[in-house]
């Protein structure tokens, strides 16, 4: 391959007017190689380890899960943290470039992940077997703009769990965003945690969201979303199918106003109550 045919893979196409680019589909073209590679930059493992604790290892062991689906593996933070702590992983994801780095991120912290290119529309395709729990985390719902993708997909993960499994969904809080353009408050927030990219949105509206991701070394990089409501979601995840939805704000419950909400909703039914936060 040449320099130059190198260069135009690591270029993201949005066209004259990246507001119009509200494809689902889109979003495999936007996580191009180079931005893959700086990923790690805005994450920080050791900053976002730390800013969320025992969070998700907690939750898991509460309920007993053992056997997890991470469907936006990107470049392997919950997934290695995950397989460190003794749960047995399967990590997929949609962008190849983002595969291949979670796995070397994998192997120089001694562990090896199993993987899957997949694409959560059609998750029962490449995933075979069911799990304890399912894992969509950094925001990562947020790229698929259609409601009937949204509907599709969360059938998807629901047919994946066994009887009395758990999905687990984080987002921005996409109604501070929407009604005052901010999405982190204050500092550099606990999920995107890196001091070497500010993260800022160009534009938004009500079904739209762009943003822009300025590295520290000049490069610049974008990323479409749908501005994902917390209501909205939660009443998605019941539509479906799934029977209790806890809502934590940035890993608190009761917290109000966060920069992240994640929502843990539970496949079984039960008989005790609904359980509704925030």
């Amino acid at each position: 391959m040449t320099s130059t045919q190198s260069s135009q893979r690591d270029v993201q196409k949005f066209g004259d007017a990246p507001e119009s680019v509200r494809e689902t589909d889109h979003c495999q073209q936007e996580y191009v190689e180079q931005f893959a590679e700086r990923w790690d930059r805005l994450i920080d493992w050791e900053a976002r380890a730390e800013a969320e604790g025992d969070f998700f290892i907690r939750l898991l062991h509460e309920h007993g899960a053992q056997s997890l689906l991470d469907v936006a593996t990107g470049t392997g933070f919950h997934s290695v943290r995950l397989l460190s702590e003794g749960f047995d992983v399967v990590s997929a994801d949609g962008s190849p470039n983002m595969l291949a780095r979670a796995f070397r991120n994998a192997r120089q912290r001694d562990q090896l992940l199993r993987t899957a290119h997949a694409d959560w529309r059609f998750l029962n395709r490449d995933i075979h077997g069911t799990f304890d729990a399912v894992i969509c985390l950094g925001n990562s719902f947020t790229h698929l703009f259609r409601e009937r993708d949204r509907r599709k997909a969360l059938a998807e993960y629901y047919a994946v769990l066994k009887h009395n499994g758990l999905l687990f969904i984080d987002h921005r809080n996409s109604d501070r965003l929407l009604k005052n353009g901010v999405a982190i408050r204050q500092g550099k927030g606990n999920v995107c945690c890196g001091e070497d990219v500010r993260v800022t949105p160009d534009c938004v509206d009500e079904g739209f969201a762009h943003f822009r991701y300025s590295f520290s070394d000049g490069s610049v990089y974008h990323l479409n979303m749908f501005p994902l409501r917390y209501g909205y979601v939660r009443r998605l995840m019941r539509e479906v199918g799934f029977q209790r939805i806890t809502s934590y704000g940035d890993y608190r419950l009761g917290k109000d106003d966060p920069d992240f909400y994640v929502h843990v909703a539970e496949k079984e039914c039960r008989f005790d109550g609904d359980t509704t936060v925030i």
